[in-house]
């Protein structure tokens, strides 16, 4: 499999999972303001059911927002070639974790591997940034080797 296929395989792996959370979102915000427009006319303007059912819609709502925006930030990725040295959008191996560096979604699989999407706001992308192949780093306490860049 050539970078590109791998980098491609990666972001879209990250995508699926990014569908499948504001799918999940849109479904609880569409249940919560039926839920609310079930539960019938106003009975006073403190109805705290209500309120918490808007509140719930909110909540998700800016779940689904975000999971969107996050999609469309990776779907961008896809069209940049391959790095050589690690920056955002790489896909970084070490020899203990492997990140794409992009937006903060967490842990996904591809294939069977466990892959993690970090964010330029975290501590271990501060530590990986402007490394090459065979750089080291000490993040934690824990010494990491840089064996794949793509």
């Amino acid at each position: 499999m050539t970078r590109e296929q791998q980098r491609e395989q990666v972001i879209c792996s990250c995508i699926q999972q990014q569908e499948q959370i504001a799918s999940v979102a849109k479904q609880e915000m569409d249940s919560a303001q039926q839920q609310s427009n079930e539960y019938g006319a106003n009975v006073d303007r403190y109805d705290s059911y209500r309120t918490k059912m808007m509140r719930s819609r909110d909540m998700y709502a800016r779940q689904y927002s975000n999971a969107q925006t996050g999609v469309r930030y990776l779907q961008d990725l896809l069209h940049m070639p391959p790095f050589d040295i690690v920056e955002h959008g790489a896909c970084v191996v070490t020899d203990r974790q492997k990140f794409l560096l992009s937006i903060g979604a967490g842990k996904f699989i591809v294939g069977h591997e466990v892959w993690f999407a970090i964010s330029a706001q975290t501590p271990i992308y501060a530590a990986l940034r402007g490394k090459k192949v065979g750089d080291t780093l000490v993040f934690n306490g824990q010494q990491q080797t840089i064996r794949e860049i793509f």
